[in-house]
């Protein structure tokens, strides 16, 4: 790894803290006007923060906001009002299959389908084989997931039980996942080829980490782990699960992302403003410029987390050291609502590179850095700003999922009827996003 005050600024990048301190010194930039690629409109956030609230409570209402979920993979299982987490859970515990037994499978679930879960691009869809329903997005990646697994396709147990292990997804081919997830000329799939390989090298990463996930590697093995350790108490931490992730997950990510001496560190990336700063230039940091995000490791983190509660009946300390998600439905929200624009010159650059009105960057272009990292810091205005205008105080998590996503989603469809997809349009890998 290096020295130790070279590991301790890895480690710093690899922290949860580091986020939002850092999308914090972006967010200050913005308000002085010292930004790159955007300009800040501060005034069009409490109409923003109105429509918000307003999605939220047409869909919960003021009697059912303590009923609205935490953000997680859950939700997308049940995509067109059918509850299928629900319907596994009954038949796994009719063929007697205990709580902690049924929390594991479900972590091997969320784990695959987490990782799968990246951009799919404007135009795949998923048919359910089972209702023949389409889907497509998100909710189409979590259920073809939830089909791959019940397959066998991630692995299986030497019972004959439906399972995901190390040597299962390390023999997962491109061609498979192809196949399960219905992709064709007709029916392209962004970023397949590197979707494989994340799995594939996923599957390699479990096998060494026996401590965690035993000597098959299998993700639900964390369960026993995580448990095991609270010595009868029924609290998490979640800077316990935090640590898991980011050493199971920093190995796996491809080799071009970028590296501090040496060392990959995940979704973390160079950053002008950031580098520029007076906070950053006045200390003695050696990446001054590198903003982290760890989106799909925290969207790992949210996700994991509800099957600990639900089935198991365990809460989680540490929850609020989660940010809210810089990705293009929470990104596109404040391009949308006219708090974030593009300067000029910096949205014919990328017009120029998509060939259309709509503006095109690489992941690691400025501008997305730049974008998503004010998305950090904007989403937890929007948490505060949300909070005021209703009755009961949410959690990030929630306002990430009943209300700043869902109205994303929601703006793009207005905006953009055609294709719904975000107003700023980003090279995806189909690892990032």
């Amino acid at each position: 790894m290096g020295t130790t005050t070279e590991s301790s600024v890895i480690d710093t990048l690899l922290s949860l803290p580091a986020i939002r301190h850092r999308a914090g010194i972006v967010y200050e930039a913005a308000k002085q006007g010292t930004l790159n690629n955007f300009d800040f409109h501060p005034e069009a956030l409490p109409k923003a923060a109105d429509l918000v609230a307003s999605i939220i409570s047409r869909d919960f209402g003021p009697e059912r906001f303590s009923h609205i979920p935490p953000h997680g993979r859950w939700q997308h299982f049940e995509v067109g009002a059918i509850p299928r987490v629900s319907h596994l859970l009954h038949e796994w515990k009719t063929e007697g299959v205990d709580d902690f037994e049924c929390t594991r499978r479900l972590i091997d679930l969320f784990f695959v389908s987490v990782l799968l879960d990246a951009g799919a691009g404007d135009s795949w869809l998923y048919t359910e084989p089972e209702t023949g329903l389409k889907f497509g997005r998100s909710e189409g990646l979590a259920v073809a997931s939830l089909y791959l697994y019940q397959n066998g396709r991630f692995g299986s147990s030497a019972d004959g039980a439906v399972t995901v292990n190390g040597r299962g997804l390390q023999g997962l081919t491109e061609a498979v996942l192809s196949q399960g997830m219905q992709v064709s000329s007709e029916n392209p799939l962004t970023g397949l080829e590197p979707r494989a390989k994340l799995l594939q090298a996923f599957g390699a990463s479990l096998l060494v980490h026996p401590q965690y996930f035993g000597d098959e590697g299998r993700p639900g093995n964390l369960v026993d782990y995580l448990t095991s350790r609270q010595s009868g108490q029924k609290a998490l931490q979640v800077v316990d699960l935090w640590n898991i992730l980011q050493s199971l997950l920093i190995p796996i990510w491809p080799k071009d992302r970028t590296r501090v001496f040496g060392e990959p560190v995940g979704d973390a990336w160079p950053l002008k403003c950031l580098g520029d700063s007076v906070e950053m230039k006045s200390t003695d940091d050696r990446v001054a410029n590198i903003q982290p995000f760890h989106k799909l490791t925290q969207w790992l983190a949210f996700s994991l987390m509800v099957p600990f509660e639900r089935v198991l009946g365990y809460t989680w300390q540490g929850s609020n050291l989660l940010t809210g998600l810089p990705e293009y439905r929470n990104g596109g929200l404040f391009v949308d609502t006219g708090v974030l624009t593009l300067k000029p010159e910096v949205l014919k650059r990328g017009q120029k590179v998509s060939g259309t009105a709509l503006p095109m960057f690489e992941v690691a272009d400025d501008a997305i850095v730049e974008w998503r990292a004010l998305t950090v810091a904007l989403l937890d205005e929007m948490h505060g700003l949300v909070s005021q205008r209703l009755p009961l105080s949410l959690s990030m998590a929630q306002v990430l999922e009943a209300g700043t996503w869902k109205a994303g989603r929601e703006l793009a469809a207005q905006h953009r009827p055609e294709t719904r997809s975000s107003p700023i349009l980003v090279k995806s890998d189909g690892t990032v996003f």
